[in-house]
């Protein structure tokens, strides 16, 4: 059941009163007995969970996951037979001081 907090304009008694959503708005006021009763209405703290939220989040258009893009921690995979890997020294095929190529 929610709870309305409610203000007087006259006297100034604010309160909160427990009502269904089906209840008509209270009017009269309990301590002055006048009807200048208003409900008060703050805002909802909202807590957003999960990723998406954010600009920073990067979340894709469709909502699942992108190819290619890991989890922190892990590095992207290279791709086999790319033109970065066959142009690199690796430790097989590096120069050595003693063969010089």
């Amino acid at each position: 059941m929610p709870t309305y907090t409610y203000y007087c304009d006259n006297c100034g008694i604010q309160f909160d009163q427990y009502q269904h959503f089906s209840d008509p708005p209270l009017t009269r006021c309990p301590e002055c007995n006048k009807k200048t009763l208003r409900k008060v209405y703050a805002p909802v703290g909202i807590v957003f969970k999960g990723s998406g939220f954010y600009s920073t989040d990067h979340r894709s258009p469709s909502g699942g996951r992108r190819s290619g893009s890991g989890e922190k921690g892990e590095e992207p995979k290279k791709e086999s037979g790319s033109e970065a890997d066959s142009t690199s020294p690796t430790k097989d095929n590096a120069p050595t001081k003693d063969n010089k190529e």
